[in-house]
């Protein structure tokens, strides 16, 4: 059998997937099992299209507790490195300025299970993130991006 797959997220993180696992055991679930007696009652199950739609989302929420139970049960929480506050690494915050526009961009670097880019939070699997990973502020560093690769300058990490 295969080893399982360890999914690197903060504190915070893991706190937010306990919360879903256990709406989603609780609130969601008991929810669908509702929908599907409603569903039941309107007759021939054959040609029921409620209750079709009802056990597809039972199946969604089902394969979505056992996703997140597999994650908690796999988390690695990421604690700070206070030995290198200048090293960029899991769990911290870096910014950079582009090159030569300067345009600049802060993210922090996050495991993939609570990456957010709309949040700022990226995937240490993504590529920015694979770029930036183990590199100092003041170091500059070629990053690749879906338009190709920029140039950027490590500002600050924190």
């Amino acid at each position: 059998m295969a080893a399982e797959k360890s999914f690197y997220m903060t504190q915070e993180g893991k706190d937010k997937l306990e919360e879903e696992l256990h709406y989603l055991k609780t609130d969601r679930r008991q929810e669908v099992v509702e929908r599907i007696k409603v569903a039941r009652d309107f007759g021939d199950l054959s040609e029921n299209s409620e209750y079709d739609a009802a056990k597809d989302e039972q199946a969604f929420v089902e394969q979505r507790i056992t996703q997140v139970e597999n994650m908690i049960r796999n988390a690695v929480i990421i604690e700070n490195d206070n030995e290198n506050p200048d090293v960029v690494a899991l769990g911290k915050s870096v910014t950079f300025v582009e090159l030569p526009d300067g345009d600049e961009e802060t993210y922090t670097i996050v495991g993939s299970a609570e990456a957010d880019p709309f949040e700022g939070k990226i995937s240490n699997d993504s590529p920015m993130a694979k770029s930036l990973l183990g590199q100092e502020i003041g170091k500059e560093v070629s990053v690749s991006t879906p338009a190709g690769d920029i140039e950027v300058r490590i500002t600050n990490v924190e």
